[in-house]
């Protein structure tokens, strides 16, 4: 036998006794026991979570869990967002959404000058542009004879940005009743890219069929250099043709757009998603009648200082360069087409028709 005394039994079971009081009598009772205490011994401290572990053969103490709460746990739900569709491949809406969004560069250095002379004859057809398009939408038109069937006398324009119907009269006083726009204005251009184009393409884009079109001449003078943002025609129904042909301007020559005119071209199309690019080509030579028009007589002989001065009339060939229009046309000459005869440049075109001395 071992030296050490064995504590006596009955004191063994006492203490046994005292634990498994202290282990049920809290959950008999069903109040809370102070904190810093066991149960039944006042002034111990409890164990804490780590160092109470259950005695060999003491089965642990059920801990009651929360109740269950009367709301239901939340789920994570993915939130629906309305879907666009993607525009239709050859929409003007699918060429907008490719075109970059940038600011507006500065003006400086804009001149009509560096988008080339004004209407040449870019593509060789031997007629200037304004007459081009003029031939192009003007219905019913009569050419004037002699020039090949390039040069508009008179005719009938259904003007796309009022839905008016204008009598187009070649004329000083008249002409000008007709405008050719620019659908995106020359300026409008130098600020959002053009700057970057050689001279040879800023003078293609000012002469493109694309970006021409005969419209009414105050509808012309109110749109001035604005885009999108700022004008849109007054007869809505054509408003999808002239921003659809303002996106495939932009496409063709890489220009760019203002966040505000992209926002305002979207709005226009959003109601017309399958506007299609609009295509433009050359425009072919004569398609009307042609006229012959009366030449002016040359001024009888006179005894005047002017009469002696005034030249004789000349065979046709080339001008010799008069002061002015009507002493050309008294000598036999004219008229001269922008970017065909030389001597266009020599005079002053009143009405922008592209011809002087008519």
């Amino acid at each position: 036998m071992s030296s050490r005394a064995r504590p006596p039994r009955r004191a063994w079971l006492v203490g046994c006794a005292l634990l498994a009081a202290a282990l049920v009598w809290p959950g008999l009772s069903g109040q809370a026991e102070p904190t810093g205490t066991v149960a039944g011994l006042p002034g111990t401290v409890a164990p804490s979570s780590e160092e109470a572990a259950p005695s060999p053969g003491v089965p642990p103490v059920a801990t009651p869990s929360s109740p269950p709460s009367s709301t239901p746990a939340a789920r994570t739900e993915p939130v629906a967002t309305p879907s666009r569709p993607v525009p239709r491949a050859g929409t003007a809406l699918a060429a907008l959404a490719a075109l970059p969004v940038k600011g507006r560069a500065p003006r400086t250095g804009y001149e009509r000058e560096v988008f080339g002379q004004a209407w040449s004859d870019v593509d060789r057809n031997g007629c200037d542009t304004r007459n081009d398009i003029l031939r192009r939408d003007l219905t019913a038109y009569t050419l004037k004879s002699g020039t090949r069937g390039c040069l508009v006398l008179r005719g009938t324009l259904h003007d796309p940005y009022t839905g008016a119907t204008i009598a187009f009269v070649r004329g000083q006083d008249t002409s000008s009743r007709v405008q050719v726009d620019h659908v995106v204005a020359l300026s409008d251009a130098w600020q959002k890219g053009a700057q970057q184009l050689s001279f040879a393409r800023r003078t293609a884009f000012a002469n493109d069929p694309l970006n021409l079109l005969a419209v009414e001449g105050t509808a012309n003078q109110r749109k001035g250099d604005g885009d999108a943002a700022t004008w849109l025609p007054s007869r809505r129904a054509y408003r999808c043709a002239y921003v659809a042909r303002q996106v495939a301007v932009k496409q063709r020559y890489g220009l760019w757009v203002t966040a505000a005119e992209r926002d305002a071209v979207s709005r226009v199309l959003s109601g017309c998603p399958g506007e299609l690019l609009p295509r433009s080509g050359q425009v072919p030579l004569g398609g009307g009648p042609e006229e012959a028009t009366a030449a002016p007589s040359a001024p009888r002989p006179s005894q005047s200082s002017a009469a002696a001065d005034a030249p004789a009339a000349r065979p046709a060939g080339s001008d010799p360069r008069f002061d002015t229009c009507s002493a050309a046309t008294s000598a036999g000459y004219g008229p001269y087409v922008s970017g065909r005869d030389p001597e266009y440049d020599w005079y002053r075109d009143r009405d922008g028709d592209g011809v002087v001395c008519e």
